[in-house]
């Protein structure tokens, strides 16, 4: 749907991941397994080139679904690879979506991931129609929480048995973001 997409805000840049980028994907990926490790369930030793490549491929072959939009974290001045993002679970009668983010950790706080989840929500609603973006955060997981929190999101609640990680059943709060938070009106 939108193959060729570049949205910036001057600092960052987010964009499709590319072919021929799963090199960097996996380095940034296993220089952060300690961090992204507890809470994502894709996020192990085992996560190769191949797995990063296969990633690539299905993501990018995802946008003319509507039903995901994996994007790149990429620093505007240097394009380096600083972690993803995407809006996933697209329901297509509610028009809502999950949003997540990661961010490598030789780049954390630096305000990357909250720069990240505000120009994808942005997207989802101006561009993918949505009218509401999820952030779940396992319990726990305070950096997503304080990345939540920071971006202005609003928090409801703690719901229970919602995530699964490797064996794990975590509790998670529940954030959204809405069109209204960016100026926008909702729009079927």
């Amino acid at each position: 749907m939108f193959p060729f997409l570049k949205l910036t805000d001057g600092t960052i840049t987010l964009r499709p991941f590319e072919f021929g980028e799963e090199k960097e994907l996996h380095g940034a990926i296993h220089e952060s397994l300690p961090e992204l490790t507890p809470w994502m369930s894709w996020a192990s030793e085992k996560y190769s080139i191949e797995t990063a490549r296969n990633f690539i491929a299905i993501t990018r072959g995802q946008w003319s679904s509507g039903m995901l939009y994996a994007f790149a974290i990429a620093d505007a001045v240097t394009g380096e690879l600083v972690g993803g993002c995407s809006l996933s679970h697209i329901h297509p009668v509610y028009y809502f979506c999950n949003l997540g983010y990661w961010v490598r950790s030789s780049r954390h706080g630096e305000g990357i991931a909250g720069a990240a989840a505000k120009l994808a929500a942005r997207f989802g609603f101006e561009r993918a129609g949505l009218i509401r973006a999820e952030i779940v955060v396992a319990v726990g997981n305070d950096s997503s929480k304080r990345v939540a929190e920071k971006i202005g999101a609003h928090y409801e609640g703690i719901l229970l048995n919602r995530m699964v990680v490797g064996q794990s059943i975590h509790d998670a709060h529940m954030f959204s973001l809405l069109p209204s938070d960016f100026g926008l009106d909702a729009h079927l």
